[in-house]
């Protein structure tokens, strides 16, 4: 016959979840478990318990070590009459001992057997592990020049299905494309768009710069949704147009303010590169004008005194020795060396150049030179 008697005692209702509409259904449940453990002292998990197995555990490890070291020392001395007889003192005493604490595991078994069985004590967790499913992170960032060329390769790859990218408009032909082409869905993509929209604006290309920034931003949207989240992006895009295409008001704010502040990023970094672009044109410019003693004709020029600038406007050299007459003879030489070595007025290759210089007198500058034609011209300019 079947003995139900263990089922006596059991504190579990099928009807447990079956509750007042007033009464707080987990607060109750939790208040019944503090009611248990209070009352019914777990002995597995109490002081008692514990302190009884632990006791149980150790006891037969000292023994064990007891006994091992009489055997190590039997066998390195040879069996002796002092080594039996330490043998024999020793063993009836940890027996005793282990018959003390054997008989309180047994009263402890039976403690438990007695204590009413309820959701706490049925059972017992077998294993707990929960598993999350997050992308690793990358243990060494790569150096910057595995970067370039990873985005270089990835361009030349790539650059025809980017650029069409740039140039879809509705939200629903973007994520079509996108899961056509989940290789798009990275960086190196966003990179490449920030650099077009960069290149549209210095070529004055304003309406599809606009274009393709939106674009830009569609991309760097998605990899910081997919950084939140920490998944590939190109598990999450998909997220991304959901939420964009329910119209979320405050998430497509945002999307706007940061569109329009791309917008004034990539004006900004045009004007910069305009600027540098003029700059080293200008310098090139300037390194073709030096003459032979390396100055620039044009600043020369220009710091000449009113008097010889309008000589070199009308080209009339006449006129020049006149206002080189009326100039103080230090000034008058300082202002032709600096024309000369910037090529606005060429030394006379003459044969009588010496004789010519001497008869001039040293203060005269203007028979150690002859003008050097379509110069001035260029100075006027």
């Amino acid at each position: 016959m079947v003995d139900y008697s263990v089922w006596d005692h059991i504190e579990v209702s099928d009807d447990e979840d079956e509750t007042h509409p007033n009464i707080d259904t987990a607060s109750l449940f939790r208040w019944r478990h503090q009611w248990r453990a209070e009352s019914f002292e777990q002995p597995d998990r109490g002081q008692e318990g514990e302190g009884v197995k632990v006791g149980a555990r150790s006891l037969r490890r000292h023994s064990a070590i007891i006994m091992n070291r009489v055997q190590r020392r039997d066998v390195a001395e040879g069996t002796s009459t002092q080594g039996g007889l330490e043998r024999l003192q020793a063993e009836p005493r940890l027996r005793k001992e282990e018959r003390s604490w054997e008989q309180k595991l047994e009263g402890l078994r039976k403690k438990e057997k007695s204590m009413p069985w309820n959701v706490d004590t049925l059972s017992k967790d077998g294993f707990s592990k929960s598993m999350v499913n997050i992308k690793p992170e990358q243990a060494e960032e790569d150096s910057e020049e595995a970067r370039e060329q990873k985005h270089k390769t990835f361009v030349e790859k790539y650059e025809k299905q980017i650029k069409h990218f740039g140039m879809l408009r509705r939200w629903d032909d973007s994520q079509k494309y996108l899961s056509d082409n989940a290789h798009l869905v990275c960086e190196e993509t966003a990179n490449y768009l920030v650099i077009w929209c960069i290149d549209l604006e210095v070529e004055e290309k304003c309406a599809l710069m606009e274009q393709v920034a939106h674009q830009t931003i569609v991309m760097q949207f998605i990899l910081e949704l997919a950084k939140s989240l920490k998944v590939d992006p190109r598990a999450c895009f998909r997220q991304f147009f959901t939420k964009i295409k329910t119209a979320d008001r405050q998430y497509m704010e945002g999307f706007n303010d940061e569109l329009e502040a791309f917008k004034e990023r990539v004006r900004g970094r045009a004007k910069l590169r305009i600027e540098k672009a003029m700059k080293e044109y200008e310098e090139e410019e300037r390194k073709k004008r030096l003459g032979p003693g390396g100055l620039d004709p044009v600043e020369v020029y220009e710091s000449l005194p009113e008097e010889l600038q309008k000589c070199f406007d009308v080209k009339d050299v006449q006129m020049l020795q006149d206002a080189i007459s009326k100039m103080d003879p230090t000034d008058a030489k300082y202002h032709m060396q600096r024309c000369i070595d910037s090529g606005l007025w060429v030394p006379n290759s003459k044969s009588s150049e010496a004789k010519e210089r001497e008869e001039a007198g040293p203060g005269d500058p203007l028979l150690e030179a002859a003008p050097k034609s379509g110069d001035e011209k260029d100075v006027s300019a």
